[in-house]
C-alpha cells in the first residue's frame, strides 16, 4: 500500500490531474453522444447493460440482444465496447488522481481518507471485468450462459456502487476544500497587516 500511496502522491500535480480529467470526460462524452446512441439506434426502447447500475438478469440480456439484432450486436461489440475498454483506465487513473489531489490540498492524503482515492481503481477494474463478460456473452449469442450473466451483473453493481460512493465522497471533499479556502480568506481579512 505504501508503494501505491507513493506512486499516486508522485503524480498529483495540477496539470497532470487536469489532463487526465479532460481526457476521461472527452471519452465519456464521446460514448454518450456517439457510440451509445449508435448502438441503441438498433433497439431504441432498450438500455445497454452498461447502463443498468442495479445489474440485470438473463431475460434482460436476452431481450436486449434480440432487440439489437445482428447489426446492433455487432455495433455493441465493435464500436461501443472498444471505446469502453479505454474509458475505465482513464476513469481509474484520472479520478484517483483528482481525489488524491484534493485530499493532499486538505492535508489528508496520508490519512485513512486516502482509501477514497482507490475507489475509481475498484470501479475501473470492475468495468473491465464487466466488459469481458459482455464480450463473451455477445460472442456466445444465442447460447447465453446464465452464470456468466450473474457474474457480469455482480461486476456491474460493484462498478456502479463504487462510482456512486466515490462521487458522494468527492463532493464532500470538494466542499471541505472550498470551506478551507473561504476560511483562509476570511482569516486574512481579519488579521491586521504588519
Amino acid at each position: 500500500m505504501y508503494c501505491l500511496k507513493t506512486l499516486i502522491a508522485k503524480h498529483i500535480q495540477g496539470r497532470k490531474v487536469f489532463i487526465f480529467f479532460i481526457l476521461t470526460n472527452l471519452i465519456y462524452a464521446f460514448m454518450l453522444v456517439v457510440t451509445i446512441p449508435m448502438t441503441l439506434a438498433y433497439a431504441p426502447d432498450s438500455k445497454l447493460l452498461d447502463m443498468m447500475p442495479a445489474g440485470y438478469n438473463l431475460k434482460d440480456v436476452t431481450d436486449l440482444f434480440a432487440a439489437l439484432g445482428a447489426e446492433g450486436r455487432h455495433t455493441y461489440l465493435f464500436y461501443q465496447i472498444p471505446v469502453d475498454m479505454v474509458y475505465p483506465m482513464l476513469f481509474a487513473i484520472g479520478y484517483c488522481l483528482l481525489m488524491a489531489y484534493f485530499l493532499n490540498k486538505l492535508g489528508k492524503l496520508r490519512s485513512p481518507y486516502f482509501y477514497l482515492a482507490l475507489l475509481p481503481l475498484v470501479a475501473g477494474a470492475a468495468d473491465y471485468l464487466e466488459n469481458m463478460g459482455f464480450i463473451t456473452l455477445l460472442n456466445q449469442y444465442p447460447d447465453i450462459n446464465p452464470t456468466l450473466v450473474k457474474i457480469s451483473g455482480v461486476f456491474s453493481v460493484i462498478k456502479s456502487s463504487s462510482t456512486t460512493i466515490y462521487f458522494i465522497s468527492l463532493i464532500v471533499v470538494l466542499t471541505a476544500f472550498l470551506i478551507q479556502i473561504l476560511s483562509k480568506k476570511k482569516a486574512k481579512k481579519i488579521l491586521p497587516e504588519v
